[in-house]
């Protein structure tokens, strides 16, 4: 049975990104601090289709693997696909290059309608205005069975909690404190929500811990 998984770095005080998102800053104002922890492996460099005998090894090299497995779809918000407000202008093809590191059809909440993207590599970005349900329902016909991966950010994982489509979450806490920006739980309604731990694991710069997500009531 296909499940919905999220996965997410978010900053010791709760934020998916920080401050002031746009086309230049995409991550917000010192967003990109998130993921220090992932930019040095060498899996980082693979997964972008690059080469990094230098790149380190360590637990959250496994972690990251382990995202990819079982997975046939996955779904994105707006703002990891493009940054900004309004509509892209152009062209736009969004901040993953020719070859995005994902190899499955990708479906981007949003308001603003597009045809679908093809790009390298299999992945091919499908454009939804219907809102969180229809993008689960096309993702999860196009999984086939196997699990949707949930991207991100903090918005598009927070809709998906509040409305109890999420089967698991696991986020990569960092030691980064922004002050402000796209907070992961504000707003969530926590009657609702029973988070069962399945796994931790500590690695330089970051703690991954994974959670079932179990509906009450």
């Amino acid at each position: 049975m296909s499940r919905l998984r999220a996965t997410i770095s978010i900053s010791l005080d709760g934020f998916g990104a920080g401050p002031d998102q746009s086309l230049e800053t995409p991550l917000g104002v010192g967003g990109e601090r998130l993921h220090d922890w992932a930019t040095g492996l060498a899996v980082f460099a693979e997964m972008h289709g690059e080469d990094n005998p230098e790149g380190e090894v360590n637990a959250s090299s496994d972690v990251i693997r382990g995202w990819w497995d079982n997975v046939g779809a996955g779904i994105m918000g707006r703002n990891m696909f493009g940054g900004g407000p309004g509509p892209w202008e152009g062209d736009w093809r969004g901040w993953w290059g020719d070859d995005p590191p994902y190899h499955v059809p990708v479906f981007v909440l949003t308001h603003h309608p597009r045809e679908p993207l093809k790009m390298e590599g299999d992945t091919t970005f499908h454009f939804v205005t219907g809102g969180i349900e229809e993008a689960l329902e096309r993702a999860t016909g196009a999984a086939d069975g196997k699990d949707v991966w949930l991207m991100g950010g903090a918005s598009a994982i927070r809709q998906y909690l509040e409305a109890g489509l999420l089967d698991e979450i696991e986020i990569s806490l960092t030691p980064v404190l922004l002050g402000g920006g796209e907070s992961l739980f504000a707003g969530v309604d926590a009657s609702g929500v029973e988070l069962e731990q399945a796994r931790a694991v500590e690695a330089p710069g970051v703690t991954h811990l994974k959670y079932r997500v179990n509906r009450v009531g």
